[in-house]
């Protein structure tokens, strides 16, 4: 009896599959419609990395911006330079973890900020307001102090390893499908209230009374408060306000990141590269160097070529020996986070005050 077609295809294909015992022989040279053939099937592949790229770095600019937003607020409004601003972060993250495990994600998305700006709202009136007289070397020794103080009370209540800060069911869902892969929602919620987050600061204090009276508060206290105005409260509410944007970023992040004791250190560094090379005290300046830093450290990391693989393209050999060979050989994507503090350094030879920044940093 005949085998069927599709057991002699399928023996057909498991005898092309096996491997040949005898080297395989050498092609001829493909003609040029097989190289167009084979860019026409490289396009759409290319398309999609180059898409989903894009929208990765887009997602982690945003999330930077997100952290970054309330540290500029806080330094263009009063001038501190607060280093425990990513430990804020952090506690929104952990607020967030355990709200939503007692009463769920949304509520935990109101009440963790507000959670956190009581928190900065008390450092600013018990701390900060005593210190600031005694200049900005003592504000930073404070803050840096405050950092470790809250990583030691994150450890003391929920330990030092990672909690399941996994994403909300509410929000665990595909958005959207592009190229046949799912885009989860809570990445489009994350965009959506950085961008909120980016439109909220600026229309509210750069027009509304409002913020004109916060931003006269700083350059001159003096004549606010004769016309007035608390200038006490209103250095606390500013940075009550900062410290609730760190907050809800930890909200948001923290289920994009991983919710440890170490994340304040982690992220903490990117976040003053943000503030720096946008421009000390502009908000403007921090969302384009957050989307900056974010686009193309995610472009990087996807770049699996170094060096040596452009010196074979211009036909230059490297051997071992060459005391270079060990530097050319480091990929893109391992230098990749090395990026923002490379991007840092030419900003402050070139431009010290930042993209945007009125203050020299």
């Amino acid at each position: 009896m005949n085998p069927s077609p599709a057991g002699r295809g399928a023996r057909v294909r498991e005898a092309s599959d096996a491997p040949s015992p005898h080297p395989p022989r050498r092609r001829a040279a493909a003609s040029p419609s097989g190289r167009g053939d084979l860019k026409r099937e490289l396009a759409p592949a290319m398309f999609e990395i180059v898409t989903f790229s894009l929208l990765n770095g887009v997602v982690y600019g945003l999330l930077l911006f997100m952290v970054s937003s309330g540290l500029t607020l806080i330094f263009s409004l009063m001038g501190v330079l607060n280093f425990a601003h990513a430990s804020m972060f952090m506690l929104g993250a952990y607020f967030s973890y355990q709200i939503g495990k007692w009463i769920g994600f949304w509520p935990a998305l109101v009440i963790a900020p507000l959670l956190v700006a009581v928190i900065g709202a008390a450092v600013e009136r018990y701390g900060l307001r005593y210190v600031h007289k005694q200049g900005h070397v003592a504000e930073i020794l404070f803050t840096f102090g405050l950092a470790y103080l809250i990583v030691e009370i994150v450890v003391m209540v929920w330990g030092r390893h990672p909690v399941e800060n996994r994403v909300p069911a509410v929000i665990d869902f595909p958005a959207f499908v592009l190229f046949g892969t799912s885009y989860p929602a809570y990445k489009v919620l994350m965009m959506a209230i950085s961008v909120g987050m980016f439109a909220f600061l600026y229309l509210a204090f750069r027009r509304t009374r409002l913020g004109l009276i916060i931003r006269a508060a700083l350059t001159h206290p003096e004549m606010v408060g004769a016309l007035g105005h608390d200038v006490p409260r209103i250095f606390v509410l500013v940075f009550a306000i900062g410290s609730a944007l760190a907050g809800l970023a930890g909200v948001i992040g923290g289920f994009a990141l991983l919710t440890e004791p170490s994340m304040a250190a982690a992220l903490g560094p990117i976040v003053f590269v943000v503030v720096v090379v946008g421009g000390l005290g502009s908000i403007t300046g921090a969302f384009i160097a957050s989307m900056l830093i974010g686009i193309v450290q995610t472009f990087a990391v996807a770049l699996d070529y170094s060096l040596l693989d452009l010196l074979r393209v211009l036909h230059v050999t490297l051997g071992r020996d060459s005391p270079f060979y060990e530097a050319a050989a480091v990929k893109i994507a391992q230098a990749a986070p090395l990026i923002p503090y490379l991007l840092l350094v030419v900003m402050l030879i070139v431009r010290p005050r930042g993209l945007l920044g009125r203050r020299e940093a």
